[in-house]
């Protein structure tokens, strides 16, 4: 089988489940491989676990380098010794979702058959249909591996917010505590319509070949790299947009009109460059399409009805400048959990980051979240 481009080889820690998993839509996956990593050491009793849920173009390597880009972790602005997810305090867990390219069963992992017979290619485009319930419930197949039944919190921005929610929807009794930030009930129109524009490019490569860029050792980099650019604009705010780059000239003074480049293009290309570097194009159609199918409502007859009883407490937590999953979506959870008698705290951070604040430096939410896990440790009895 050829190797599949872009990516270098890399031995990531997993576990391999052989029972596998029975999918939503009716597909068996068997077996099961979970690729994931821990920070901290977990307690005699094991109820100091805090399991982190990655967005939709992260990995399990939440807190220390990036085996394949050398990047450092995307959240060791919060995670570490000392930090509001304290890992002199919890024993911290981060799982490649279901469908991903990081070590996890995903579409760029060797196919099997419904016995786990190995197929001898990947699964490409037949990796079936998979969602954000997929994903928990891979999780928690881990989280039993590892032996423990409590988690003290689940913790998680953007589509890391969905699967925080569906974790305390699906199984309430397994989390004390939740933080939902940065995300919603459900996926808006908007929302899908910005992802079928990045499949869209993605389909239109011409190196797509039908998803079958592997056999040939090709990826859809163009159509990839444009998904990249138009997901990422979503991601920030025009207000940052314009503190960062405004319209300056990359490499120029003022306008020449001889292949001008603005340093906001510049700056989306080279996001969408270094992307195709790091993520499989079957992955982000895969996981784009689960984002689009979540819907907590639909799964439960009202949002309500999903959290009705629940022992878990809830932290909600939105950003003022995120427009791809406004804080008016944050507040319509809010009131959901409130009627559903449910333990919650809200803040909304006053940023100008946009939808990647979560990500960034924002000293007031750092201490919201910290403050949150302590009281959650401390009512928990650790």
């Amino acid at each position: 089988m050829n190797e599949i481009a872009p990516f270098p080889e890399v031995a990531h820690q997993r576990a391999i489940l052989p029972e596998g998993l029975v999918l939503d839509c009716g597909a068996v996956i068997r077996p099961l491989a979970v690729a994931w990593r821990s920070y901290g050491t977990l307690n005699a009793d094991r109820s100091n676990a805090i399991l982190v849920c990655h967005a939709l173009t992260g990995d399990q390597y939440v807190a220390e380098r990036q085996p394949v880009t050398g990047k450092g972790g995307w959240w060791e602005a919060i995670i570490g010794p000392g930090k509001p997810v304290d890992t002199d305090r919890f024993f911290v867990i981060c799982a490649n979702v279901l469908g991903g390219c990081m070590g996890s069963t995903g579409p760029r992992e060797e196919m099997t058959d419904e016995n786990g017979a190995p197929q001898g290619r990947p699964w490409g485009t037949d990796f079936p249909v998979v969602t954000i319930r997929d994903m928990v419930r891979a999780q928690k197949k881990l989280i039993e591996h590892l032996g423990i039944t409590r988690l003290l919190a689940v913790i998680g921005g953007s589509m890391g917010g969905m699967q925080v929610l569906e974790w305390a929807a699906t199984f309430p009794e397994a989390v004390f505590a939740a933080a939902p930030i940065a995300c919603a009930t459900h996926h808006s129109a908007q929302n899908i319509a910005f992802h079928e524009v990045g499949r869209a490019a993605i389909h239109s490569d011409p190196d797509w070949k039908e998803g079958r860029y592997w056999e040939d050792g090709r990826i859809p980099a163009q159509g990839l790299s444009v998904a990249r650019m138009v997901a990422h604009i979503t991601y920030l705010s025009e207000a940052a947009l314009t503190r960062k780059f405004g319209r300056r000239l990359q490499g120029a003074s003022a306008l020449t009109f001889l292949e001008d480049v603005f340093q906001v293009e510049s700056y989306l290309r080279h996001q969408g460059s270094t992307f195709v570097r790091r993520f499989d194009a079957n992955s982000y159609l895969t996981i784009t399409r689960a984002m689009d199918y979540f819907d907590l409502a639909h799964e439960h007859g009202s949002v309500a009805a999903a959290f009705q009883n629940t022992p878990t407490r809830f932290f909600v937590a939105s950003f003022s400048s995120d427009w791809l999953f406004p804080t008016s979506e944050s507040r319509a959870l809010v009131r959901a959990l409130n009627a559903a008698a449910a333990r919650v705290s809200f803040v909304e951070i006053t940023t100008d980051k946009g939808h990647d604040a979560f990500l960034l430096d924002e000293p007031e939410f750092h201490r919201a979240l910290g403050g949150f896990l302590a009281g959650a440790a401390r009512d928990a009895g650790l």
